[in-house]
Protein backbone atom coordinates (compact mmCIF):
# COMPACT_ATOMS: atom_id res chain seq x y z
CA UNK A 1 0.00 0.00 0.00
CA UNK A 2 1.54 3.30 -1.04
CA UNK A 3 0.39 6.75 -0.12
CA UNK A 4 0.78 9.88 -2.20
CA UNK A 5 3.13 12.09 -0.13
CA UNK A 6 1.05 15.17 -0.99
CA UNK A 7 -2.01 13.56 0.61
CA UNK A 8 -0.22 11.82 3.47
CA UNK A 9 -0.86 14.57 6.04
CA UNK A 10 -4.57 13.76 6.05
CA UNK A 11 -3.82 10.02 6.31
CA UNK A 12 -1.65 10.40 9.41
CA UNK A 13 -3.23 9.04 12.58
CA UNK A 14 -1.91 8.94 16.15
CA UNK A 15 -0.77 5.60 17.55
CA UNK A 16 0.51 4.66 20.99
CA UNK A 17 3.74 2.65 20.96
CA UNK A 18 4.85 0.65 24.00
CA UNK A 19 8.55 0.94 24.85
CA UNK A 20 10.85 -0.20 27.61
CA UNK A 21 10.22 2.08 30.56
CA UNK A 22 12.94 4.73 30.86
CA UNK A 23 13.89 4.47 27.18
CA UNK A 24 11.10 6.64 25.74
CA UNK A 25 13.40 9.48 24.60
CA UNK A 26 15.97 7.03 23.20
CA UNK A 27 13.23 5.23 21.22
CA UNK A 28 11.96 8.59 19.91
CA UNK A 29 15.44 9.57 18.70
CA UNK A 30 16.16 6.13 17.21
CA UNK A 31 12.79 6.02 15.43
CA UNK A 32 13.31 9.50 13.95
CA UNK A 33 16.72 8.40 12.64
CA UNK A 34 15.27 5.19 11.15
CA UNK A 35 12.49 7.12 9.39
CA UNK A 36 15.09 9.40 7.76
CA UNK A 37 17.41 6.53 6.85
CA UNK A 38 14.57 4.52 5.28
CA UNK A 39 13.25 7.69 3.55
CA UNK A 40 9.77 7.31 5.07
CA UNK A 41 9.33 10.95 6.16
CA UNK A 42 6.14 11.23 4.06
CA UNK A 43 4.49 8.52 6.16
CA UNK A 44 5.40 9.96 9.58
CA UNK A 45 4.41 13.15 11.38
CA UNK A 46 5.34 13.95 14.95
CA UNK A 47 6.88 11.51 17.40
CA UNK A 48 6.19 12.61 20.97
CA UNK A 49 7.05 11.51 24.51
CA UNK A 50 4.05 12.81 26.52
CA UNK A 51 5.60 14.83 29.36
CA UNK A 52 4.76 17.77 31.59
CA UNK A 53 6.86 20.16 33.65
CA UNK A 54 6.57 19.85 37.44
CA UNK A 55 7.92 22.12 40.17
CA UNK A 56 9.60 20.70 43.25
CA UNK A 57 11.84 21.90 46.04
CA UNK A 58 15.37 20.47 46.10
CA UNK A 59 17.94 21.66 48.62
CA UNK A 60 15.82 24.72 49.36
CA UNK A 61 15.52 25.81 45.72
CA UNK A 62 12.64 25.54 43.26
CA UNK A 63 13.50 23.16 40.44
CA UNK A 64 11.49 22.34 37.34
CA UNK A 65 11.72 18.79 36.10
CA UNK A 66 10.02 16.76 33.42
CA UNK A 67 7.55 14.01 34.32
CA UNK A 68 6.12 11.51 31.83
CA UNK A 69 2.31 11.20 31.67
CA UNK A 70 2.55 7.61 30.51
CA UNK A 71 5.89 6.00 31.36
CA UNK A 72 6.75 3.31 28.84
CA UNK A 73 4.75 4.85 25.99
CA UNK A 74 5.30 7.28 23.13
CA UNK A 75 2.87 8.76 20.59
CA UNK A 76 3.62 8.39 16.89
CA UNK A 77 1.72 10.19 14.15
CA UNK A 78 1.93 8.01 11.06
CA UNK A 79 0.22 6.30 8.16
CA UNK A 80 0.32 2.57 8.80
CA UNK A 81 1.59 0.45 5.96
CA UNK A 82 3.41 -2.86 6.06
CA UNK A 83 6.74 -0.97 5.79
CA UNK A 84 6.01 1.70 8.39
CA UNK A 85 4.62 -0.90 10.81
CA UNK A 86 7.92 -2.83 10.51
CA UNK A 87 9.96 0.38 10.90
CA UNK A 88 8.33 1.10 14.26
CA UNK A 89 8.03 -2.50 15.43
CA UNK A 90 11.69 -3.30 14.68
CA UNK A 91 13.08 -0.23 16.46
CA UNK A 92 15.24 -1.14 19.45
CA UNK A 93 13.41 -1.05 22.83
CA UNK A 94 9.93 -1.05 21.20
CA UNK A 95 7.68 -3.85 22.44
CA UNK A 96 4.74 -3.12 20.15
CA UNK A 97 1.72 -0.99 19.41
CA UNK A 98 -1.09 -0.55 21.91
CA UNK A 99 -4.39 -2.08 20.80
CA UNK A 100 -3.01 -3.88 17.82
CA UNK A 101 -3.02 -7.49 16.81
CA UNK A 102 -1.74 -7.64 13.26
CA UNK A 103 -2.47 -3.96 12.58
CA UNK A 104 -2.71 -1.33 15.36
CA UNK A 105 -5.72 0.87 16.01
CA UNK A 106 -5.25 4.64 16.06
CA UNK A 107 -6.35 6.67 19.06
CA UNK A 108 -9.14 9.20 18.45
CA UNK A 109 -7.94 12.61 17.23
CA UNK A 110 -9.67 14.27 20.21
CA UNK A 111 -7.63 12.14 22.64
CA UNK A 112 -4.38 13.00 20.85
CA UNK A 113 -5.27 16.71 20.88
CA UNK A 114 -6.08 16.52 24.62
CA UNK A 115 -2.67 14.99 25.39
CA UNK A 116 -0.81 17.51 23.21
CA UNK A 117 -2.74 20.39 24.84
CA UNK A 118 -1.91 19.01 28.30
CA UNK A 119 1.78 18.99 27.31
CA UNK A 120 1.65 22.61 26.13
CA UNK A 121 -0.07 23.74 29.34
CA UNK A 122 2.57 21.92 31.39
CA UNK A 123 5.36 23.80 29.61
CA UNK A 124 3.76 27.23 30.03
CA UNK A 125 2.80 26.73 33.69
CA UNK A 126 4.62 23.92 35.54
CA UNK A 127 2.46 21.97 37.97
CA UNK A 128 3.38 21.15 41.56
CA UNK A 129 4.74 17.65 41.98
CA UNK A 130 2.10 16.70 44.57
CA UNK A 131 -1.62 17.36 44.84
CA UNK A 132 -3.25 17.87 48.21
CA UNK A 133 -6.70 17.44 49.71
CA UNK A 134 -8.19 18.50 53.02
CA UNK A 135 -7.27 16.02 55.73
CA UNK A 136 -3.93 14.95 54.14
CA UNK A 137 -1.07 14.45 56.59
CA UNK A 138 1.99 16.46 55.50
CA UNK A 139 5.54 17.16 56.63
CA UNK A 140 7.01 20.64 56.19
CA UNK A 141 10.29 20.45 54.25
CA UNK A 142 11.15 24.15 53.96
CA UNK A 143 10.88 27.31 56.00
CA UNK A 144 10.69 28.08 59.72
CA UNK A 145 8.45 25.06 60.41
CA UNK A 146 10.85 22.58 58.76
CA UNK A 147 10.28 18.95 59.94
CA UNK A 148 6.93 19.77 61.60
CA UNK A 149 4.00 17.56 60.69
CA UNK A 150 0.44 18.73 60.26
CA UNK A 151 -2.93 18.22 58.65
CA UNK A 152 -4.16 20.08 55.58
CA UNK A 153 -7.11 22.24 56.61
CA UNK A 154 -7.64 24.14 53.33
CA UNK A 155 -6.30 23.90 49.77
CA UNK A 156 -5.98 26.98 47.54
CA UNK A 157 -5.06 25.46 44.15
CA UNK A 158 -5.20 28.78 42.26
CA UNK A 159 -2.52 30.23 44.56
CA UNK A 160 -0.74 26.88 45.09
CA UNK A 161 -0.99 27.34 48.85
CA UNK A 162 -2.25 25.28 51.76
CA UNK A 163 -3.48 26.08 55.24
CA UNK A 164 -1.93 23.43 57.49
CA UNK A 165 -2.69 22.85 61.17
CA UNK A 166 0.65 22.35 62.93
CA UNK A 167 0.85 21.58 66.65
CA UNK A 168 3.14 24.13 68.30
CA UNK A 169 3.53 24.08 72.10
CA UNK A 170 0.59 21.67 72.34
CA UNK A 171 -1.78 23.90 70.35
CA UNK A 172 -2.95 23.43 66.75
CA UNK A 173 -1.80 26.50 64.83
CA UNK A 174 -2.88 27.28 61.25
CA UNK A 175 0.04 28.08 58.97
CA UNK A 176 -0.13 29.03 55.28
CA UNK A 177 2.46 27.24 53.16
CA UNK A 178 3.21 26.81 49.47
CA UNK A 179 2.68 23.41 47.84
CA UNK A 180 6.45 23.15 47.39
CA UNK A 181 7.12 23.54 51.10
CA UNK A 182 5.42 20.27 52.11
CA UNK A 183 5.45 16.57 51.25
CA UNK A 184 2.70 14.05 51.90
CA UNK A 185 3.49 11.72 54.79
Amino acid sequence: MTIDPKKSESNLKWYIVHTYSGFEHKVKTTLEERVKTLEQEAFFGKIVVPTEQVMELRKGKKKTSSRKFYPGYIMVQMAVTEETWHTVRNTAKVTGFVGGGSMPSPIPDEEAERILKQMEEGISKPKPKYFFEEGDEVRVIDGPFNNFQGTVEEVKPDKEKLRVLITIFGRPTPVELEFLQVNKV
